[in-house]
């Protein structure tokens, strides 16, 4: 970077500047990667409040003046106002979510069950039976199977995504490629499923490809999205402000994260709730159709990103963090010759204290990182170990696999599809998240109340336990009244079903869903403020891919996942949470307290980077 442009950027810094000034200085500083200052040109706490003709300036203390000791003990917190691009993003995420939860939610029928006997040849049974809408016929285990091997790569195919935005493509490109590579699949899965295919017995082929293109496409874009969503709110320390009533309270950018989280969950059950159209669609119709809404649906995406792409607010590939972390833990392990579980073990890798022993180089090159940089691999990686606590708290988030569905078709379900009841998981949380965000949690902060994230992830586990209670209860319940004992799933005796109605089934949907508020939201925010701007996308990745490792021990169990051993594929799992969730309690509880969000001094930086091409420029929505 030249003098002339070093001044530029300290004048930008230290004083208001036009909209024009800001985009067009923004634009025309190198990519952080050939820069001679690529430590420092990765993040720039720029607040561009683009509306109209007003200008543009940079947080500084005079505009967010920081607060004193006793004004973060004495005022009310409030979250700061929402850019307009993080709800556009939400949008997005809504119909990539309502094209993946629409078609997801008629896999497992599809795949269990045959064409239904004197049904109209696309999987729909014919009208006023019992029957369930089928195609493939592979039976519970199979299904089982291949549910949770999607599942699965659904969530470890983002730990790819997540290290390719972070140091190659950036994560707008590469959103971009995982939305052409779903786009090609759901194509495939729409002609698998005609009529004329599936009666032929040539539907399988199809449906393996796509459901293998879905989720790799959906592991590109999962992991770009929450961090994309979450940069455009440029503030990361409390700051103090006087309401129109006069009174000063304290702008919590935890608070307002939170909330950012919450609405950006909503949006995504939002698209979930898409599958009632789906489940309808195959039980009335057939499969063709069932799989035609998503799509519909799924292609309003790249007109979305294509009105956001010059809006967004989005910094270029950083592999510098990825590198600090590999070389700070290779020098923490050395130093402590491999004890990693040894307190202080991340102080020995700190510059200052290196140099105190003499040691200023690593592989005969200075050291290029800086204590901070120790500390923040240190947040980043404790949020990855409160992140191993997940699979088996996603096991009882609903049952393993499609347990909760194949139970569905075992009740009573007078007409309805026996996957129609899934949907009460996303209604609940679109229901609760409002009260959430608007009613409990303002509550809690008016009187002081402090309900800190392990506190909240750990109520969250506590519901999820309840879920795998009231499901083993109904379990037990159908084995009682099914024609078939111990054999419902298969059962043809009769009418082949227990007498107990499907509705039974709702408690176990809103517990799951109540428990998704809390640690879902949880993790998200956690991934994102505990971690370098260069690895948001990586750590994100992490948090779903705990997601992949609970989908693994479902396949584990999906030799044991039949009859008569269903009502301990649902209590096995929430015994394991509840020990598990007094062991949480206790080893993290002290994170309550934890500072949120590591604060970058904007004097101290230089101007956000944006990637050198046509599909990205900064441009914010007002946040004040």
């Amino acid at each position: 970077m030249s003098a002339n442009e070093t001044g530029l950027v300290n004048d930008a810094i230290l004083s208001r500047a036009s909209v024009d000034f800001a985009h067009n200085n923004a634009n025309q500083t190198a990519p952080a990667t050939e820069s001679e200052h690529s430590h420092d040109v990765k993040r720039f706490n720029v607040d561009v409040e683009s509306v109209g003709e007003r200008s543009a300036s940079v947080i500084e203390r005079e505009t967010y003046p920081h607060p004193t000791d006793e004004e973060s003990r004495t005022l009310r917190k409030v979250t700061d106002a929402i850019p307009t691009t993080a709800y556009l993003l939400c949008f997005v995420e809504f119909a990539e979510r309502a094209s993946y939860y629409g078609a997801k939610a008629v896999f497992s029928n599809f795949m269990q069950f045959p064409l239904p006997n004197g049904g109209n040849g696309a999987g729909a049974p014919a009208r006023g039976t019992q029957d369930t809408a089928g195609a493939l016929g592979k039976g519970l285990q199979f299904s089982n199977a291949f549910v949770l091997l999607f599942l699965f790569l659904s969530y470890i195919i983002p730990i790819g995504g997540g290290w390719i935005a972070d140091t190659k493509l950036g994560r707008f490109k590469t959103i971009a490629l995982g939305v052409l590579i779903c786009g090609v699949s759901h194509i495939i899965q729409i002609c698998g499923a005609i009529p004329a295919v599936l009666q032929a017995g040539n539907g399988i082929a199809p449906f393996l490809i796509s459901l293998f293109l879905l989720a790799i496409g959906a592991g590109l874009f999962k992991p770009n999205v929450v961090p994309t969503v979450l940069d455009q709110y440029r503030h990361q320390k409390a700051y103090v402000k006087a309401l129109p009533s006069g009174e000063r309270v304290l702008v919590d950018p935890e608070s307002t994260i939170q909330r950012i989280m919450l609405i950006f969950y909503a949006f995504i059950n939002v698209g979930a709730f898409f599958a009632l159209a789906t489940t309808y669609a195959e039980k009335y119709i057939g499969f063709w159709l069932a799989f035609l809404l998503p799509g519909i649906v799924y292609f309003l995406l790249p007109a979305l990103l294509w009105h956001l792409k010059n809006k967004l607010v989005i910094y270029p590939p950083d592999g510098s963090a990825l590198n600090n972390v590999w070389k700070i833990s290779t020098v923490a392990l050395k130093h402590n010759k491999g004890t990693f579980w040894k307190k202080g073990f991340w102080q020995s890798a700190k510059p200052s204290v290196l140099a105190a022993k003499g040691v200023t180089t690593l592989n005969n090159k200075p050291i290029s990182w800086t204590d901070k940089d120790v500390e923040d691999v240190q947040r980043t990686l404790s949020a990855c170990a409160i992140f191993l606590y997940f699979p088996i708290y996603t096991i009882n988030d609903g049952g393993v696999g499609s347990v909760s569905t194949s139970q569905a078709s075992t009740l009573t379900t007078n007409g309805a599809p026996n996957d129609l009841l899934g949907n009460f998981n996303p209604l609940t949380i679109i229901v609760f998240v409002p009260i959430l965000s608007h009613i409990i949690y303002p509550t809690l902060r008016r009187f002081g109340i402090k309900f800190g994230r392990i506190s909240r992830i750990t109520f969250g586990f506590c519901l999820a336990t309840l879920c795998g209670v009231v499901g083993a209860i109904i379990q037990y319940y159908v084995y009682k009244t099914s024609p078939c004992g111990h054999y419902a799933t298969d059962c043809d005796i009769g009418t082949g079903v227990s007498p107990i109605s499907v509705w039974v089934q709702v408690p176990i949907y809103v517990l799951a869903a109540t428990s998704e508020c809390f640690c879902n939201v949880t993790a998200y925010e956690l991934a994102y403020a505990r971690s370098p701007p260069g690895m948001k996308s990586l750590v994100v990745s992490l948090f779903l891919a705990s997601s992949a490792l609970s989908y693994a021990l479902g396949e584990v169990l999906s030799p044991v996942t039949k009859d008569p051993y269903l009502i301990w594929i649902w209590a096995g799992p929430a015994i394991a949470l509840a020990v598990q969730t007094v062991i949480f309690w206790f080893r993290y509880r002290h994170m309550n307290d934890d500072e949120f969000m590591t604060y970058e001094d904007p004097k101290a930086l230089m101007p956000a980077v944006v990637e050198k091409s046509d599909e990205v420029a900064v441009k914010a929505g007002k946040e004040q």
